[in-house]
Parts: C-alpha cells; sequence; structure tokens
C-alpha cells in the first residue's frame, strides 16, 4: 500500500469522525426544545386558541407548560392539523410528543407511552334529541350508522366489537360528525363525553344532542414520545417518567383539569 493511500485513509477516516462529531452536537441542539401536539378539538383539555395562530390552550396545554419547567427544555405545544395529521406528525418523528392519547397496540408502534397517564376520560353515545333510539349498551348499536372522527380511538376492547359489529363512518372533526347527527344522517356519534360537551355548548345556543349511557369505555389519556424522534432515548422517557410521577402524587392533574376547564369557559 502507498503512503498516499494511507494517507487519503487517515484523512478520510477524520473527516468521517469530524462528520460525526457535528451531528452529535446538532442532534443535542435540536433536543434542547422539542415539540408537541395533539387534539385541537379537545376542549377543555386541548383547543386551538384562535384561527390565525397554532398555538394550543388547555389542561394539557397547561400540564406540557409545567412538564417542561421541571425538565428544563423547551416544549413547543402546537396545531399541526386534525386529529388524524396530528398522529401522522408524531409516527413520522416531525413531532416530538403527543400531549395526551389512548393506549393502543398498533399506536405502540410507533410511541413509547409516559407512565403513569395524567387524565381519565369516558367515551359515550351521542344522540339526536329528536331522534333518539332505545339504548341499552353497545349491543344497541348493530344496525345503526355512527359517526366519530378520524384514527380515533375508545380503547381496545371497543375497537374490537366496533370493528367486528358496527358500522361507523369517519369524518375530519366532530363538528362535521355532530352536524351530521343534527341532519339525521346518521344514528349516533361516538365521542368523548367533556370534549362533547365543551364543544356543543360553544356552537349551538341549544342542547340538541343527548349524552346515553353507560359510557361504551373509560380509558386514560398519556404523554407519548415518538418513536421516529431523533431526542427519543432512554435517559430522557426516565426523566419524563420521574415528572409524570412527581406530578401525580403531588395531585397536580387534579387541580390542572380545573385550570383547564375555567380557561375554556372564560376564553
Amino acid at each position: 500500500m502507498s503512503l498516499l493511500s494511507i494517507k487519503n485513509k487517515r484523512v478520510l477516516a477524520l473527516t468521517l469522525i469530524g462528520l460525526h462529531s457535528q451531528l452529535e452536537a446538532a442532534q443535542i441542539d435540536r433536543c434542547d426544545e422539542l415539540t408537541a401536539t395533539g387534539n385541537s378539538e379537545y376542549p377543555p383539555f386541548l383547543w386551538r386558541k384562535n384561527i390565525e395562530t397554532n398555538q394550543l390552550l388547555g389542561t394539557n396545554s397547561l400540564i406540557i407548560n409545567e412538564i417542561s419547567q421541571r425538565l428544563g427544555k423547551s416544549i413547543e405545544l402546537k396545531h399541526t392539523g386534525p386529529w388524524s395529521r396530528a398522529q401522522r406528525e408524531v409516527k413520522s418523528g416531525r413531532i416530538d410528543l403527543m400531549a395526551g392519547v389512548f393506549y393502543t397496540t398498533q399506536r405502540s408502534q410507533f410511541m413509547d407511552y409516559i407512565e403513569p397517564a395524567f387524565l381519565e376520560t369516558q367515551s359515550v353515545v351521542w344522540t339526536n334529541n329528536l331522534d333518539s333510539f332505545d339504548y341499552q349498551n353497545e349491543n344497541s348499536l348493530k344496525g345503526k350508522l355512527g359517526a366519530t372522527v378520524i384514527n380515533n380511538s375508545f380503547g381496545q376492547r371497543f375497537d374490537r366489537f366496533a370493528k367486528n359489529h358496527l358500522e361507523i363512518t369517519t369524518v375530519a372533526s366532530i363538528g362535521q360528525a355532530f352536524r351530521m347527527l343534527l341532519g339525521h344522517r346518521v344514528d349516533y356519534v361516538l365521542y368523548e363525553e367533556e370534549p362533547g360537551e365543551a364543544y356543543i355548548q360553544e356552537i349551538w345556543n341549544f342542547f340538541p344532542f343527548q349524552v346515553q349511557q353507560p359510557a361504551v369505555s373509560r380509558e386514560h389519556l398519556y404523554l407519548a414520545f415518538s418513536r421516529n424522534s431523533p431526542c427519543n432515548t432512554k435517559d430522557l422517557r426516565e426523566s419524563l417518567a420521574g415528572i409524570m410521577k412527581e406530578l401525580s402524587g403531588e395531585g397536580f392533574f387534579s387541580a390542572v383539569k380545573q385550570k383547564g376547564s375555567a380557561q375554556w369557559l372564560l376564553k
């Protein structure tokens, strides 16, 4: 081997080392500021401040702010589009964190769930006051047409039941689903109770829908980390889990839920 070849290999090796160091430094800089998103039609947990901004407000926003302070890293929480698109952004790694999501096996393929969960919500059947039907349980939905938001989940048990036994059309927004119910184009809407009530009270001066009991599911909301995020490391996941455990032990989540509800009423 010639001296020139040896020299060229050394130069190449030093260049590769330099590039690797630059990439590591860029990743460290990138991860000093994290990004998060969520379902922006989800009051009082999360909603878009107005159509001219991507800023999100609500209970989940307050939780993200507290996590950011304790973590010592900026977390930008922003509207990225409909719920289905928000999930795609996190799945791709373009957004680091999901601020509030139910657990499903499918979602766990592209998100690491941070324990413990921070809230619990219940999903219910909504019917039109003028065109209701006898609802006893989930079996009452067989043979009827329902609507919900694209890529929405109601927990793995009910999701399996719905896939095997129910006819449910999916739409881009909860507003569209409720308008279909108001216009008698579907028999019922599946959605979580508190966000559904908050949305209806904002849009209509009357309450044209009825919540049927029992609820179809009760599920926990989690903070989740994109598996494709360059910032998803074991150390950072453990730090987030430690913060979530602290907040839970302090009763922070219960207190901040009330603040988020008040924020929605005063908006």
